[in-house]
C-alpha cells in the first residue's frame, strides 16, 4: 500500500493520472520475487528528474549486518527524452565496503563496471546509452580514532535505457533481478544459481556494516 502511495504521489505531483505503460513497470517491481539476502522497500522518489518515477531501496543482510546497499529508480517521460533516446530510464547507486588490498586494485573500476554490464547481458536484458561512473575511497584514522582500522569503499552509480517491450513497458521484473545481482556481487554473496559460477564476486569484507 506504500509503494502504491508513492506512485500516486508521483501521478498528482504532475496533476495527471500515471500513464498505463509506467504503472504497469512500477506494478512489475513491487512483485518482483528475490534471493532472500536481499531487503527492498519502495522510498520517495525523486520528482525533478522526470515527470514519473518510483525508487526502491535495497541491502544485502547477513543476520543483523549489511554487507551492501544500493537504490534503483525508474524514471519515465512519455514525450521521449534525447539522452536516454527511450521513454524510460533506470538509475543506480550501490555501495559496499572492502579489503584495503582490494581497494587498492588498478582494474577494480573496470572490473566493478563490467559487473554492471555482466548482470544486465547474464539475463538477456537489452538496453542502450549506458553511463555510469566507479569511485573507490578509503578512509584512516588518527588521534583518538586511530584505534581503528583502515576502511574502503567502492560507489558505483550507473544509468541505462531498457528496451521497451509489448505496450511500451519495459522487463522491469528482469531489470530489477539483475541489479539484485550486481548488490550480491559487490557483497560477496555466492552466485544463486549454478548457471551463475563463472560470475566473479568481490571477496567478503572484513567487518559488515551493523544496521
Amino acid at each position: 500500500m506504500d509503494e502504491q502511495k508513492g506512485t500516486e504521489e508521483e501521478a498528482r505531483h504532475t496533476g495527471s493520472t500515471a500513464p498505463p505503460a509506467f504503472t504497469a513497470a512500477v506494478e512489475a517491481l513491487r512483485t518482483t520475487r528475490l534471493r532472500p539476502q536481499i531487503e527492498v522497500e519502495a522510498t520517495r522518489a525523486p520528482q525533478r528528474l522526470a515527470p514519473y518515477a518510483y525508487a526502491l531501496e535495497a541491502a544485502v543482510v547477513d543476520g543483523d549486518d549489511d554487507l551492501a546497499d544500493g537504490r534503483l529508480v525508474l524514471l519515465h517521460d512519455p514525450a521521449g527524452h534525447d539522452a536516454w533516446r527511450g521513454t524510460f530510464r533506470l538509475v543506480t547507486l550501490v555501495r559496499a565496503e572492502l579489503e584495503p588490498e582490494m581497494a587498492a586494485d588498478p582494474l577494480l573500476p573496470e572490473v566493478c563496471w563490467s559487473w554492471l554490464t555482466g548482470a544486465l547481458q547474464a539475463r538477456g536484458l537489452a538496453y542502450g546509452e549506458p553511463s555510469g561512473t566507479v569511485t573507490r575511497a578509503s578512509s584512516h584514522y588518527f588521534g583518538g580514532l586511530s584505534a581503528r582500522p583502515s576502511a574502503s569503499q567502492i560507489e558505483i552509480r550507473a544509468s541505462w535505457t531498457p528496451r521497451e517491450g509489448l505496450g511500451g513497458v519495459p522487463d522491469t521484473t528482469a531489470h530489477l533481478a539483475s541489479w539484485c545481482d550486481l548488490l550480491a556481487q559487490v557483497a560477496g554473496l555466492p552466485p544463486a544459481t549454478p548457471g551463475d559460477a563463472s560470475i566473479v564476486t568481490l571477496p567478503q569484507r572484513r567487518g559488515p556494516q551493523s544496521r
